[in-house]
């Protein structure tokens, strides 16, 4: 149920509040250009700087948008095990198909406490949980074999890997389990992920062209790796483009030249500057997106 290509999906803002009608819109046409599945609320979705109503408001709207015709992972990760709890029942509530939680930021738990955690949220609430590592955001690397430990809970099911360790993917396979879903979390390197072991990506870019990002997905998950990798040639440029400031600043620009959204974003973020701007453009025309 949970592969392929699935946007980490931007939060659109008009006038410093959450634009629910574009908000509507991008889930239609992320429908219609073949994403695999939607991830509203994660870092790219601002969730640092929703207020915890906003968060929930967001995660309704795209659930009651989607309607059941792509899968939605809703964001309810917190460095607060009780407000992850809370994200989680409310994700449930609204009909959400699973819950991806990034391991706790800024505490910087043990492992023991990564253990914790993440058994108190699935004791408390029937939902699959996608863990989300990251250890450039949030200072801690869940380890393949505490992620082998939480994998014997039923509820959860996965991973989103935004190590950028390709070896980990094998590593994890070991601890975790074949079935184990391991689910890249960094576009430059999502082909490569699939290659080891993986099902997909929770992706940037897929903001931006994702026709592209779920082709190469599929062409991926049918052993295509050399269509995969003429795909990734036309993307490489945006990856990089995205990221050269933070990635959802990049995507709501590269989304506004496509008339998609604005490229509003809340501080302490700003819009991408100029210089990232004319890369931006570029890589756009290089995949073919503009002229």
């Amino acid at each position: 149920m949970f592969k392929g290509s699935m946007p980490a999906l931007v939060t659109p803002f008009k006038n410093g509040e959450v634009d629910l009608d574009t908000l509507r819109k991008l889930v239609d046409w992320h429908v219609d250009q073949g994403s695999h599945g939607l991830v509203p609320v994660g870092t790219t979705g601002e969730s640092p700087t929703l207020s915890h109503a906003e968060h929930e408001l967001v995660v309704s709207e795209v659930v009651k948008a989607a309607a059941g015709r792509i899968p939605v992972i809703a964001g309810a990760g917190s460095n607060n095990t009780t407000e992850a709890i809370r994200f989680m029942r409310h994700a449930k509530e609204v009909g959400a198909d699973a819950a991806l939680v990034v391991t706790p930021y800024y505490n910087k738990p043990t492992q023991a406490g990564l253990i914790a955690h993440f058994t108190a949220l699935h004791d408390a609430v029937d939902l699959p949980i996608i863990i989300y590592n990251i250890p450039g955001r949030s200072v801690v690397d869940m380890s393949p074999a505490t992620m082998g430990q939480l994998a014997k809970l039923k509820n959860i099911i996965g991973v989103k890997d935004a190590t950028g360790d390709l070896a980990r993917v094998c590593a994890q396979r070991i601890t975790c389990g074949p079935e184990f879903l391991q689910i890249s979390g960094e576009d430059g390197t999502a082909h490569g992920f699939n290659a080891q072991g993986g099902v997909g990506c929770i992706s940037v870019t897929a903001n931006v062209a994702p026709k592209l990002c779920s082709s190469l997905q599929e062409a991926c998950l049918a052993g295509n790796y050399a269509k995969a990798l003429e795909i990734q040639d036309r993307l490489m440029p945006l990856h990089q483009a995205i990221f050269t400031e933070p990635g959802l600043c990049g995507a709501k620009y590269a989304m506004s030249q496509l008339g998609l959204c604005s490229d509003e974003v809340r501080l302490p973020l700003t819009p991408v500057t100029e210089p990232t701007r004319a890369k931006l453009d570029s890589a756009l025309r290089h995949a073919g997106l503009m002229n």
